[in-house]
């Protein structure tokens, strides 16, 4: 299973708040069923890898639909392949040794 965390900023918007876009991004990544955790700095997604890469495509289109010009995207990728895990996975096992 893979876990992504991305993160879509349109440029050149000539405004500062840029939640408009993350929504639109949002409800494309809504589409897919795949399991998400909305952050305060990204989205961190959750599947199989080829999934998770192709909502990342769609995610990244969603600003152009909406007139932007230039889109940056950053993307970090977990993808695991000796055993299971997930994003709760990740986090109780990191709580359990503080």
């Amino acid at each position: 299973m893979a876990m992504a965390e991305v993160s879509i900023v349109p440029l050149g918007i000539n405004k500062v708040g840029v939640s408009e876009y993350v929504a639109g991004a949002i409800q494309e990544l809504k589409k897919s069923g795949l399991k998400f955790q909305l952050t305060p700095m990204g989205t961190i997604i959750e599947g199989d890898l080829e999934e998770v890469m192709a909502v990342i495509i769609r995610m990244h289109e969603t600003p152009f639909q909406k007139g932007v010009k230039r889109v940056y995207t950053t993307i970090k990728l977990d993808d695991r392949r000796d055993k299971d895990s997930s994003m709760g996975y990740k986090v109780k096992s990191v709580e359990e040794k503080l």
